[in-house]
């Protein structure tokens, strides 16, 4: 048995505690249809009993204040929305209970931008965390010691667990289970409530946006230009002479600012121009490639599938309006 507190933060989605709440409660249905005794106790906690969420377009009744439990073996982190840094003020009085449980043993399911509260109380300091490819520029900013990864929509990393982008919090959860219950059980919840159980990664959903934030006027002008010109050729010697600078010194700057080196960044915008033509046109596929630059096919191939995971022709298919 398993008791699991799903927290009713201040600017939390409805959505993703209403469908956490449905998915783990069933659970209990599928094992008792097998003959077995239920595994979870799931409860809704919050400050108080009656929580507004969405500026007030919905009310929710928790069963329990978090001043009321004293133990709980799984605390879920609903998905927040709105202006973090103030979320996470209003969300300051969960976090001496949060580290409390997590000391005493419980498992953390953070689920995708709630990672921006759960990294605020400084659990997540040195761990590995996926994010929404929208928000992880901000959750660097905000959180320079902790790992953002965006090759997988799950990380496992000593009883906290996070997740990718928007309603990939579902895989998490489908994840959980399999954990407590094994894969059977999460192949049928899987079944049940028609989630892609096979969802490894975010990759095909993001669209590329580069670092900003960071207040060097020098860099901020080459990514302005490598945004401008996708389909230009020039080398970084080229680039570098043309804004002034020391290739060496600055390589190692605009590496600092934006988490990216120059030919990565140069390669990054060269993809993300070949998506949106392969969406929009009706454009051969080897006519963009040789668009952006590439005279090599399988080389620009292989760099489109490791930033999208799919083939040019894949994506197509999936995408094209």
């Amino acid at each position: 048995m398993k008791h699991i507190s799903i927290l009713v933060l201040e600017d939390a989605t409805m959505s993703c505690i209403d469908s956490s709440y449905q998915i783990l409660t069933r659970i209990n249905d599928f094992l008792k249809y097998q003959g077995k005794e239920p595994f979870y106790t799931v409860e809704m906690a919050g400050l108080k009993t009656d929580s507004v969420l969405n500026n007030g377009l919905y009310s929710i009744h928790t069963n329990k204040t978090i001043a009321d439990i004293s133990h709980t073996d799984v605390v879920v982190i609903p998905l927040l929305c709105g202006d973090f840094s103030k979320t996470l003020l209003k969300n300051k009085p969960y976090c001496n209970w949060l580290i409390s449980q997590y000391q005493n043993g419980a498992e953390i399911v953070s689920l995708c931008v709630g990672s921006f509260f759960l990294a605020s109380t400084g659990l997540l300091a040195g761990k590995k965390c996926a994010i929404h490819w929208a928000a992880k520029n901000e959750f660097m900013t905000m959180f320079p010691d902790i790992q953002v990864i965006d090759d997988s929509i799950i990380t496992d990393e000593n009883r906290i667990y996070t997740c990718g982008g928007g309603y990939s919090y579902l895989n998490l959860l489908l994840y959980v289970i399999e954990k407590h219950l094994g894969r059977e059980m999460s192949v049928l919840a899987s079944k049940m409530f028609e989630i892609d159980i096979e969802r490894k990664n975010q990759h095909p959903f993001i669209i590329f946006v580069g670092q900003k934030k960071h207040g060097d006027q020098y860099v901020l002008q080459a990514q302005e230009y490598i945004e401008r010109n996708p389909a230009a050729l020039y080398t970084i010697d080229e680039l570098c002479t043309k804004l002034a600078v020391g290739k060496r010194t600055f390589e190692r700057k605009f590496k600092k600012c934006t988490g990216n080196s120059i030919a990565e960044y140069i390669q990054r915008v060269k993809v993300e121009y070949a998506k949106k033509q392969l969406e929009s046109s009706d454009k051969h596929i080897n006519e963009i490639i040789y668009e952006v630059g590439y005279n090599d096919v399988d080389a620009f191939r292989k760099v489109f599938k490791k930033h999208t995971d799919l083939s040019p022709v894949d994506y197509k298919k999936k995408f094209r309006v």
